[in-house]
């Protein structure tokens, strides 16, 4: 199998409607491409005398942007409170046979790591806020996977402001196809430390935890993280797993979303946008400004 892209090109038929009618023409358009990711765990004891394909566990599948593959299961198994740490994780590899080897990937875990097979239905029910209450969902999210975020960090609300500007800029699958998602991490001061993309929101934010992750930067307690979309209650806990700081994005959150940054100590803004924003939770980390209030 040829290694996937994260854009593909098609021939499309554009329309354009003026005062003669329409008129229409075959052109070429860049994609964003979108590909199945499965992601296997491979515990070290069972894969001694015998293949990774033959030892994975499968944990996902997801569909997402070929690109930060590694990154992207790495943080999936950490948002998702699978695995402890960076230093869980021995290797990561792409499976070496068959059609669909670029969209496997084998995370081979460290001797000793702490990993239970059982663990994959019973988290995968917690962290779902799909069929049981909001008050179960979080107290299972904060019990099983995240301590509250404890951060001194204090953010103006001019650089909240200016994220979704500083995001976009970096966003250079999105600015030739116009089909992405973005997560982005940022410094208190607004600078941009890394951008990842792709068709799912949540596999965005895995990709930015992952590269964190692997590169031993975690947790993100004096951080600022970006999204591009609706801050779900996935997301929020994904973020709230990395210790981060402070979450926004330039729509809504949803109520659970919100109950949550309220419980895991993160400061959440949404509707960032056209020089406004909405504090939801931790508005203790926004400072005042200098400006007129109200």
């Amino acid at each position: 199998m040829k290694r996937p892209g994260s854009t593909v090109r098609r021939a499309v038929e554009q329309v354009s409607v003026g005062g003669d009618g329409a008129a229409r023409r075959t052109r070429r358009d860049l994609l964003a491409a979108e590909e199945p990711l499965e992601i296997r765990i491979v515990r070290a004891e069972d894969a001694r005398g015998t293949s990774l394909d033959e030892a994975a566990i499968r944990v996902s599948v997801t569909m997402r942007t070929p690109a930060a593959d590694f990154e992207l299961a790495a943080g999936f198994l950490y948002g998702e409170g699978l695995i402890g740490g960076g230093d869980a994780i021995a290797s990561i590899r792409y499976c070496t046979s068959g059609e669909q080897q670029y969209n496997i990937v084998h995370v081979v875990l460290a001797p000793g790591a702490d990993f239970d097979p059982a663990s994959l239905k019973r988290n995968f029910y917690q962290t779902s806020s799909c069929g049981v209450c909001g008050k179960a969902s979080i107290e299972a999210v904060m019990g099983a996977a995240c301590d509250r975020v404890a951060s001194g960090l204090v953010v103006s609300p001019e650089t909240i402001v200016a994220l979704p500007d500083r995001l976009r800029a970096a966003q250079a699958v999105f600015e030739r196809t116009g089909g992405l998602h973005a997560a982005g991490l940022f410094t208190a001061g607004g600078e941009p430390v890394r951008v990842r993309e792709d068709v799912g929101r949540h596999n965005a934010m895995d990709k930015l935890i992952g590269a964190s992750l692997l590169a031993g930067e975690l947790p993100w307690s004096e951080r600022i993280v970006m999204v591009s979309g609706r801050l779900s209650f996935e997301l929020v806990q994904k973020a709230a797993r990395a210790g981060a700081a402070v979450l926004a994005g330039v729509s809504a959150p949803s109520s659970l979303a919100v109950e949550l940054a309220e419980s895991a100590g993160v400061t959440l803004c949404g509707f960032v946008r056209g020089g406004r924003f909405n504090i939801y939770a931790g508005g203790e980390r926004i400072a005042a400004s200098a400006g007129v209030s109200g």
